[in-house]
């Protein structure tokens, strides 16, 4: 009987109503995207770059252990020795469409090497462009080292 009377009296729709009357007059939080930017965690996962060392080599060891954890199996990775007997990639690839940027490459990586950025703005136009090859990564890398290590110095007490 309860039921019927609620319904009947639409007491759910105006308790919706009243919900809306009460934010109508409300002062609105809009912020003009392109103009103005929403703040940004330095934890936020976006594009991913591959880092070298201070003195200009790439720090990819080709351990493959991003490769195996990576659930949506977005990486491949090839390597070979070095003429020195260290072994590096010949090629590193992450397919960004497969990609579901959950970070666990990131936290694999033993020597700090693959890292998502905070670059959220980030299109492709043509086929093929969602595979970010090595030396485009590499080059992502370069071009926001000094924020990387900025953002690497603050996520420092939560390793």
């Amino acid at each position: 009987m309860n039921d019927f009377i609620r319904t009947f009296f639409l007491v759910e729709l105006f308790k919706g109503l009243k919900l809306t009357g009460r934010n109508l007059f409300k002062r609105k939080v809009t912020i003009q995207y392109p103009e103005e930017k929403a703040p940004q965690s330095p934890r936020f996962r976006g594009l991913h770059a591959l880092r070298r060392y201070p003195n200009g080599e790439e720090r990819c060891i080709a351990c493959k252990l991003c490769e195996a954890v990576c659930p949506a199996l977005a990486i491949t990775i090839e390597s070979e020795p070095r003429e020195d007997g260290q072994r590096r990639t010949t090629r590193y690839d992450i397919d960004l469409f497969k990609c579901i940027y959950c970070g666990f490459c990131e936290e694999s990586c033993p020597v700090d090497s693959i890292v998502e950025t905070r670059i959220h703005e980030y299109h492709m136009e043509a086929r093929g462009e969602n595979i970010k090859t090595k030396q485009e990564l590499l080059a992502i890398g370069d071009r926001y080292e000094a924020q990387l290590a900025k953002d690497r110095a603050m996520d420092a007490p939560y390793r």
